[in-house]
């Protein structure tokens, strides 16, 4: 595991004035981690996951808190509500064997979209992957889920029919 990247830390205002922290995933974050999937909707769950994931097993919640901050890599955004950190949003990249191309997830807390959180969250997720020498960025989205296609869509990404999975759009960036 590389050392903490702290330089990934960022602090923002979005546009509603709500202030927010992006910053790289700890092992010490399962407790928010699961709480924020927990507290998604059935749709952002099921649109995340592509399955109904009511809460995540522990393997799954040591892999996406345990990330070795080079081949795989997660940040998250949090924010402080009455003194306690909760997390709103996390978006995540895992390189494949070459380092050359990466396959991407994100997810919002319900109650953050649409104020432009995701599009931050992405973006410093795209210059991690960028900095880390992956040239190319993908990721599958469900057919149905509008909202995403035109959010990758804004951040140029570009869209075709999944080869393998025709309810599966891939959408992808050259970075």
């Amino acid at each position: 595991m590389q050392p903490y990247p702290s330089h990934l830390v960022e602090r923002l205002a979005l546009g509603d004035g709500s202030e927010v922290t992006i910053r790289p995933i700890r092992p010490e974050d399962a407790d928010i981690e699961q709480d924020f999937v927990r507290n998604l909707s059935g749709e952002s769950r099921y649109y995340r996951f592509m399955d109904s994931v009511r809460e995540l097993t522990p393997r799954m919640l040591s892999h996406f808190t345990r990330v070795d901050y080079d081949r795989h890599m997660a940040l998250i955004a949090v924010s402080g509500i009455d003194g306690n950190e909760i997390q709103v949003g996390v978006a995540r990249y895992v390189a494949a064997e070459d380092r050359q191309t990466c396959e991407f997830a994100i997810v919002i807390a319900d109650d953050w979209q649409r104020k432009g959180l995701g599009a931050r969250l992405m973006r410093s997720l795209m210059s991690s992957a960028r900095a880390a020498g992956i040239r190319v960025m993908h990721g599958d989205v469900l057919a149905g889920n509008q909202r995403m296609l035109q959010f990758t869509a804004n951040l140029g990404f570009h869209s075709r029919l999944a080869e393998d999975d025709t309810r599966l759009m891939r959408v992808e960036i050259d970075l």
